[in-house]
């Protein structure tokens, strides 16, 4: 049996909650080691209840007794989070940020030393333990802290490994992904009822074929060209229906849609840099670069 992880969220807002619950629930950590600290009082009470953690207010706290220390804060709050965390960080500590958009360089930039860093972009399923989650990591992160944040989002689905610079693209499909999905769904099930389906049941409809498609990708070794051939009969009625599909460009608008949400992503990142440029007017900036910069 492995042993339980000592986790710290800094932030307890939705995607924090869904972590919590994945990680109980696959026992990767135990009610008594989980901590959390959020600006949000009543988040902090209805965590505490629901799942038996302990909820602090002070992000200091996590410190003494996390092993990790997940960051599940809004990015405009990012700034605020580390600068109380900063000044007694130690190096045995791993930091794991799910701030959107949020780059590594940014965040190291509050720690007078580099510290073990691995980013993530998790998406909204893993509220129902189906989540894709993407990781990076920085330098002086170590190949064992990317398998024990692996460990930790493996709870509440799948994890893949990419290089910092594809997460934009990553948040452009993945991160965004549910929403086309769901629009997605919502013509399906719309068209039934156009169609003089009942709506529950169009729905229903919709959702089992969207997900056994998705199992069919996954479980079979066949690529999706010749998967749609298998529903595909001469002078049938998909063909009707793909045709009509093709004319309208449905493949060329999501790789429009994932194009325009990656952009999207590096502007609001650009952007909340621009805003909020250095860290090095907080407490855990590194004094001797201040004065290499005023030597200059």
């Amino acid at each position: 049996m492995e042993r339980k992880i000592p986790v710290g969220f800094i932030g307890g807002g939705h995607m924090a909650e869904a972590l919590i619950q994945g990680l109980l629930i696959s026992r990767t950590i135990a009610p008594g080691e989980c901590w959390v600290c959020d600006i949000v009082e009543e988040r902090l009470i209805h965590l505490k209840k629901k799942f038996g953690i302990k909820a602090i207010k002070e992000a200091s706290q996590l410190l003494v007794s996390s092993r990790a220390i997940i960051l599940a804060v809004k990015p405009q709050n990012v700034s605020k989070a580390l600068q109380s965390l900063a000044p007694n960080w130690s190096q045995d500590r791993l930091l794991i940020s799910i701030a959107a958009g949020i780059p590594m360089s940014y965040l190291a930039q509050f720690f007078t030393k580099t510290p073990r860093l691995i980013r993530v972009m998790p998406n909204t399923p893993a509220l129902v333990l189906a989540g894709m989650s993407a990781l990076a990591k920085n330098s002086a992160a170590k190949e064992e802290d990317l398998e024990l944040a692996e460990r930790l989002f493996k709870a509440v689905g799948e994890t893949v490994r990419v290089d910092e610079s594809q997460m934009d693209a990553v948040t452009g499909l993945s991160g965004s992904g549910p929403a086309y999905v769901f629009t997605f769904l919502e013509g399906l099930a719309d068209a039934g009822v156009k169609m003089g389906l009942p709506r529950a049941l169009a729905l229903k409809l919709a959702l089992q074929t969207v997900w056994g498609s998705a199992q069919m990708a996954r479980s079979l070794d066949i690529r999706l060209g010749q998967l749609k051939e298998m529903v595909t009969s001469p002078g049938g009625t998909t063909i009707a229906g793909l045709h009509t599909l093709e004319k309208a460009g449905l493949r060329g608008i999501l790789m429009d849609a994932v194009e325009a949400a990656t952009q999207r992503s590096r502007e609001l990142r650009e952007l909340l840099i621009k805003e909020n440029p250095s860290s090095r007017k907080g407490k855990g900036v590194d004094k001797s670069k201040k004065r290499a910069k005023k030597d200059r």
